[in-house]
């Protein structure tokens, strides 16, 4: 049997598909005006209309590879810069002796591990919109997940998966829920309680189904799943309380600082330096575990520089608009609670190709309130909407650099995933549709 299309072979056929679809979705636009308040160009409500323009060609199709990769350079610089970190705090051995002590503490309790891992994801994923970041820290879950008696795809779920989550149902992702209000003119945190009501019941259900799939995979038996008592040496354990201390400074950073990936990159270089120094690595032995640290995050560096790359070939080919306009316009005519399911039905479908959510808040917000008050429905409805369908969805589309950056590194292929994820994925999102539901009859 054939193996199924590998990350890099996936990422080269959307950009091809992408260029294609310029051939046969007419291109359109809206109008778009300043935003004194934000700076940002915004929507003209209905200002849709088709336009002449040229599709993007074969050349085209291909420097968007070079530009989809200088247009993420701050991102690329951040996987390298911190994947190398961890391989030279993996070099010290502290972190294998961390989890070594971890699970020996934990055993027996293999499953209140996977919540309390799960609830900083989410924690993460609610707070910054973490999602990339989870790739440089991909290896080290991986031998936390193994050492416990699990597999990849409870390393990537506990994770990835939990962050994916907190992202979406989260009252103050900056990168989500705080531009999709803003651009509908809604105020900064209203409707929380709601939103932390539904991420707990969410949380909730995808831990069940998460531990369920664990226990019924075990990597290991009980009975060798037996560890070694001993005690976290000194060195050891200040090596793991400066990364402890690293992470504390870029939450303030991010949340106090509003922090971008460059300054994410420089604090873990600096960290890597003084971890090198403490684990008696040497300068040569530091750069050399650096060394190999840019080498197994080169693959995902491509992989999220293609992604960009899809991105750019529907804004040349002008056909972003097009299928915004086509996908969103028609809800006007159901009843309002299948106008909301269908909002968020049609914001995942968006998502396969405007990959960036925030992007997505941006295309599409300004177009879906006023046509939300023409249906009779609220704006902080269709906010949620937003939220649900196309953050979720980065948990299974191609089109996610991070994504399928996660999956290489964790040796998974994505129809393997997708199989996978694809269960978790609905039940969360048939949640979703409940909560929207719910939203409007309690007049949200």
């Amino acid at each position: 049997m054939k193996k199924f299309p590998n990350a890099l072979v996936i990422m080269i056929g959307f950009i091809l598909f992408a260029a294609i679809l310029t051939y046969i979705i007419p291109q359109g636009e809206y109008q778009r005006v300043l935003n004194p308040a934000t700076n940002q160009l915004v929507v003209v409500n209905d200002s849709y209309q088709e336009i002449d323009a040229p599709s993007v060609s074969l050349w085209d199709t291909f420097m968007s590879i070079p530009e989809g990769f200088i247009n993420r350079a701050d991102l690329i610089a951040l996987i390298l810069l911190i994947g190398g970190s961890f391989y030279v705090i993996e070099r010290t051995g502290a972190l294998k002796d961390g989890i070594e002590f971890l699970t020996m503490l934990l055993q027996g309790k293999e499953e209140i591990a996977l919540i309390v891992v799960s609830l900083a994801f989410l924690a993460g994923g609610a707070l910054s919109g973490l999602q990339e970041e989870i790739i440089a820290m991909t290896p080290v879950l991986l031998y936390l997940s193994s050492r416990l008696g699990y597999n990849s795809f409870v390393a990537v779920a506990i994770s990835y998966g939990s962050a994916i989550l907190g992202a979406s149902f989260s009252p103050i992702n900056p990168f989500a829920v705080v531009i999709a209000q803003k651009e509908t003119g809604l105020e900064f945190l209203s409707g929380s309680g709601f939103r932390l009501v539904v991420m707990a019941i969410a949380f909730c259900i995808w831990m069940f189904m998460v531990i369920r799939y664990a226990n019924k995979n075990k990597v290991v038996s009980e009975e060798e799943h037996i560890f070694e008592k001993k005690n976290l040496n000194t060195r050891s354990a200040i090596i793991l309380g400066l990364v402890a201390i690293a992470f504390v400074i870029l939450i303030i950073g991010i949340l106090q600082y509003n922090w971008g990936f460059n300054e994410m990159s420089a604090e873990f270089f600096i960290l890597a330096l003084v971890v090198g120094l403490i684990g008696k690595l040497g300068v040569n032995g530091t750069s050399l575990a650096y060394i190999d640290g840019f080498k197994a995050m080169i693959f995902a560096s491509m992989i999220v520089g293609l992604s960009s790359s899809i991105s750019i070939i529907l804004e040349q080919g002008m056909i972003i608009d097009s299928i915004i306009y086509g996908l969103f316009t028609p809800m006007q005519y159901l009843p309002k609670s299948m106008s909301a399911i269908s909002m968020m039905i049609s914001q995942s479908l968006l998502h396969f190709v405007v990959p960036s959510y925030s992007g997505q808040a941006v295309l599409t917000m300004p177009i879906l309130a006023p046509l939300s008050d023409l249906i009779g429905i609220s704006r902080q409805v269709c906010v949620l909407a937003y939220q649900y369908g196309a953050v979720m969805t980065d948990l299974i589309i191609p089109t996610n650099g991070g994504l399928m950056a996660v999956l290489a590194i964790a040796g998974i292929s994505f129809d393997k995933w997708f199989k996978f994820a694809l269960k978790l994925v609905l039940v969360i999102l048939g949640i979703s549709a409940i909560a929207l539901v719910t939203g409007i009859s309690l007049g949200l």
